[in-house]
């Protein structure tokens, strides 16, 4: 496979790195932050503000669009990005995600996934070439392998035969995405938890299958982060240094620089969107509830130390205001700063990396304790 990844920069302390991915639909500097638009936007805003905000990926959903509205309809409007009118790259999900929170009316054997539709309850049957085929057709630039894990605690039996199942669905997939003369890259998840010898297990039987890229899937569902981040660094050493690696579903602030010290180079995550429509907002002195009495009457901004949209322009108490008559432009307010802080992050991560001091990066992020509530 040729190679559509390379390193740019190498953390001289730690596994960081800088990176270039490639894609038919343009480069990715790396570390990167994708934007969730399951559905073919990012909640609360429009794709200007997304593109405005410094986002050079997003990941969309291949099973809620194959649903509504349907591969059909997204190929006759000519893919993905002509339909939604995104014009840079595109990862899609496979829908793994959703046989681990639809569990109830999810039925899964060797063959696929048998499952209720959430929308109607019509039966729906999708196979690990099915899925592919989905994501092909969709002309999406990233394509993930159907994977499955189960929900934790989980038992290592359960673990083991959620590793064999994905693995056979991998080697499906693999074989059927080899019948396509396509630029687009196919992804393949690595299973087993916190389990060292059944994720080595899963990484290596995936790297005898040559994917463009590899995911950690499987993680951040309540197991100890001491255990997540030691499979994180042994991953590392297994993984290939010429292939990108993507945490699936990760995306607290200290979480993603112990994942990066790791050597990963990919994350998703609605944390801040989603609490951004919640009123949870991040900024470089904790978080701030803005639904909170204390604002009512304060004219500060957001955050002194941000220069997004929201911050210039507006105060503590309008944002609460907003939020508290549930006016639309609250959500788009509070969604403009807490992914302008993201992604603020991640390009600081980058240029940490490059000028060797992505130590002192982290150091200062974490003595601001972002994740806290603010307490002034």
């Amino acid at each position: 496979m040729s190679q559509r990844f390379r390193t740019t920069a190498q953390d001289p302390a730690s596994a960081a790195r800088t990176g270039v991915l490639e894609t038919p639909h343009g480069e990715v500097e790396t570390p990167a932050f994708m934007p969730v638009a399951s559905q073919g936007t990012v909640k609360a805003m429009t794709h200007a503000l997304v593109e405005g905000l410094g986002a050079q990926i997003i990941l969309l959903n291949s099973y809620h669009l194959s649903l509504r509205p349907g591969v059909e309809t997204i190929e006759a409007m000519g893919g993905l990005h002509s339909f939604i009118g995104w014009p840079k790259p595109i990862l899609t999900d496979s829908g793994g995600f959703q046989i681990y929170s639809l569990s109830p009316l999810v039925r899964i054997s060797d063959d696929g996934v048998r499952f209720a539709s959430h929308l109607d309850g019509s039966k729906i049957f999708l196979t690990p070439e099915d899925v592919v085929d989905l994501q092909v057709r969709m002309g999406t630039d990233i394509l993930m392998c159907l994977d499955h894990f189960p929900s934790y605690p989980y038992s290592e039996e359960q673990m083991a035969e959620a590793v064999r199942l994905t693995t056979v669905w991998a080697r499906r997939s693999r074989t059927r995405f080899a019948r396509y003369d396509s630029r687009q890259h196919l992804w393949g998840i690595s299973q087993g938890g916190i389990h060292w010898d059944l994720r080595r297990r899963s990484i290596e039987s995936l790297i005898e299958m040559d994917f463009s890229g590899y995911a950690y899937g499987g993680l951040g569902i309540g197991e100890p982060k001491t255990e997540l981040f030691e499979v994180l660094e042994k991953g590392h050493a297994l993984l290939p240094a010429d292939r990108p690696r993507y945490l699936m579903g990760m995306g607290y602030v200290e979480d993603v620089f112990e994942a990066v010290e790791r050597g990963v180079d990919l994350f998703d995550c609605v944390l801040p969107t989603r609490n951004a429509r919640n009123g949870t907002l991040f900024t470089s002195r904790g978080r701030v509830a803005i639904k909170n009495l204390k604002y009512a009457r304060d004219p500060r901004p957001l955050d002194e130390a941000c220069g997004c949209y929201t911050c210039r322009n507006f105060s503590r108490a309008y944002l609460r205001h907003l939020f508290e008559r549930q006016e639309m432009s609250s959500a788009i307010l509070n969604t403009i700063h807490n992914l302008h802080f993201y992604l603020d992050i991640f390009r600081r991560i980058r240029h940490a990396i490059h000028s060797n001091s992505f130590s002192i990066l982290k150091k200062s992020i974490a003595s601001n304790e972002t994740t806290k509530e603010e307490t002034t």
